[in-house]
């Protein structure tokens, strides 16, 4: 058993925002190693993440974006269980970092069950016709498509995108360490993206 200093905790809670007792827990049953004490606390928030799923989300926020001088804007409405917690600097800092994602990101769905119809039968046809192209086999074309839609929802569903300001994690990845934080269940409810000039 490592001997767990506040020195590790304190840089375990900078790393992850989670709570002191969280950190030393993490960082006990992982024998003082900080990587693995992240992956735990990681684990842990999705583990909490999945217990509120059930939850009803009828409080939150609406936070607004807006970048090159007015040309670009974002609105997006975060729900969560509580006005307690909707009022808490760590929410407001998550529905405000949300919506500078959005306008930098330009996700089309929240996620992939959210994509128009429309979009994905394009993106099918588009990726069908490439891969013929190619001259790629008959039936090798639907698992090159399943491979390319895959793509698709990692680079333009909102969940399933790498955070803007950390890469190394998705917006998946940063939800779930708000709720780990906050102890409530949150919603990312919808968003809109409006760009001078675009359609």
């Amino acid at each position: 058993m490592a001997d767990i200093s506040a020195t590790m905790v304190k840089a375990l809670r900078e790393k992850s925002g989670a709570g002191i007792m969280d950190c030393k827990e993490a960082l006990a049953a992982c024998d003082g190693d900080m990587e693995k004490a992240i992956d735990f606390l990681r684990k842990k928030g999705l583990a909490t993440a999945a217990k509120r799923a059930g939850r009803a989300t009828s409080e939150g926020t609406i936070q607004s974006y807006i970048h090159l001088g007015g040309k670009l804007g974002v609105m997006v409405e975060v729900n969560c269980e509580t006005d307690f917690v909707a009022k808490t600097d760590a929410f407001i800092e998550f529905a405000k970092n949300l919506a500078m994602h959005i306008a930098a990101a330009n996700p089309v769905a929240i996620s992939p069950e959210a994509v128009p119809e429309a979009i994905l039968s394009r993106e099918k046809e588009i990726y069908r016709a490439q891969a013929l192209e190619t001259g790629k086999p008959e039936k090798m074309i639907d698992k090159i498509i399943e491979g390319k839609i895959s793509k698709f929802y990692k680079e333009n569903c909102l969940m399933n995108q790498a955070y803007v300001r950390d890469p190394d994690k998705t917006i998946s990845d940063y939800l779930n360490e708000v709720v780990a934080k906050t102890g409530e269940k949150i919603t990312i409810k919808r968003f809109a993206r409006f760009q001078v000039g675009a359609e």
